[in-house]
């Protein structure tokens, strides 16, 4: 009885890499967003939030990719 050797794997394909987009500002809310009422939290809190998210996200993704223009456009 022979034994067919596999391939480190099972021979089959390496799985994709997923790609690692920039990523992308949080839209800013309009002034006629928000009602006024005092909310807890405002969506204006909501937005200071998600800036910080996005400032971090967007420091550790120039860290990862340190030859990409600093535009975002590619070129």
């Amino acid at each position: 009885m022979s034994r067919r050797r596999r391939s480190p794997g099972g021979g089959r394909a390496a799985p994709p890499v997923a790609p690692d987009p920039m990523p992308l500002p949080p839209r800013q809310p309009e002034l006629d967003e928000c009602c006024g009422s005092g909310c807890d939290p405002c969506v204006f809190d909501l937005y200071d939030a998600a800036l910080e998210r996005y400032e971090q996200a967007l420091r550790a993704w120039r860290e990862r990719h340190p030859d990409a223009p600093l535009d975002g456009t590619g070129e």
